[in-house]
């Protein structure tokens, strides 16, 4: 048996493996494992994965998808729409995402490419003419929110969509902030930065308020947004209390937990006042943070009205994003 077939098999057989296993299992070079690696690579039957120095190499399945080539337009929006995160790491967009998943999941990939389109345009429906989500009658409904420091409320995306789950930008949310993955960052503020800026200037707004984070992470997406969006305005101050034992927000079920947490976990400083200001937040499940944010800033006198945005928000009344 040949040295390259002998490598494809075992790593079809032992899953990703390093080149220094593979050289003493063979008894060849370092050198010659390499050669052969790149040619099994240049014929699709082995991929890279991670950088130096912790570099793996494992075997491509053969798909069990099928490979009726998708017309244009499709395979357009799956590179705009459809994004997944293997479980070794690697980020993978539009149709060969949408394969990686359809084999996963032991699904047909024409016919799913079809349902996933016909489903994400669905949700699509839901967006303005200025390309946001409306989510105020999200607090509306939702029963023991209580009143609305909000006067308006937008999403950039839902989080998740049936079937199919996270979305593009909910899927670049969650490895980004559960990883404390700055390339990830610098993605969200590049697909977001230009939407943010229209709304600013569509509801002409005085200041921003960044909401701060719950869970003590040594990269803080709030943090990154704060510097990387490059928004010139003026910030309203707002601190998160210390507590003996800090309870995030997704740790709470219920909306009256919710509620009882971020009104008595945040505080405003007296500050300027101005007409208009936005609140930005990463993330928005049930909406209790950014509503009782909200009511103190009113109860400071810091603003007339109150914008709302999130970069993703639940599709549902009272909803809880567990993972962020």
């Amino acid at each position: 048996m040949k040295f390259k077939q002998r490598i494809f098999l075992y790593l079809q057989k032992n899953g990703p493996n390093t080149i220094e296993v593979l050289t003493g299992i063979l008894g060849v070079s370092r050198q010659y494992i390499h050669r052969l690696m790149n040619e099994l690579m240049d014929e699709g039957l082995v991929k890279k994965v991670g950088t130096a120095p912790h570099v793996f190499y494992s075997a491509i399945e053969g798909e069990k998808t099928d490979e009726t080539p998708l017309p244009y337009d499709k395979e357009k929006f799956l590179k705009e729409n459809f994004i997944i995160v293997t479980a070794l790491g690697e980020k993978l967009e539009g149709v060969e995402g949408m394969k990686y998943w359809c084999q996963n999941q032991s699904l047909p990939f024409t016919k799913t490419v079809d349902e996933y389109i016909e489903t994400r345009k669905k949700y699509l429906g839901y967006y303005n003419e200025n390309y946001l989500i409306d989510g105020i009658n999200k607090l509306q409904n939702t029963k023991g929110m209580g009143d609305l420091g909000v006067d308006s409320l937008f999403y950039l995306d839902f989080y998740a969509i049936e079937r199919f789950g996270k979305t593009r930008l909910g899927t670049l949310m969650h490895y980004a902030k559960q990883g404390q993955n700055k390339m990830l960052m610098g993605e969200i503020v590049q697909e977001t930065r230009n939407r943010i800026k229209l709304l600013i200037q569509i509801h002409q707004i005085e200041a921003i308020l960044y909401v701060p984070p719950t869970i003590n992470r040594k990269i803080q997406i709030m943090d990154y947004l704060e510097m990387n969006l490059k928004i010139n305005l003026p910030k309203i101050r707002i601190k998160k209390i210390a507590t003996q034992i800090i309870v995030p927000q997704k740790a709470l079920s219920k909306i009256f937990e919710r509620v009882a947490n971020a009104k008595n976990t945040f505080i405003v400083p007296e500050q300027e006042s101005f007409q208009k200001i936005l609140i930005l937040d990463d993330a928005i499940g049930s909406g209790a943070t950014i509503n009782e944010i909200a009511k103190k800033v009113k109860d400071k006198n810091i603003a007339k009205e109150i914008v709302g945005l999130a970069i993703t928000g639940s599709f549902k009344g009272f909803d809880v994003i567990s993972e962020l």
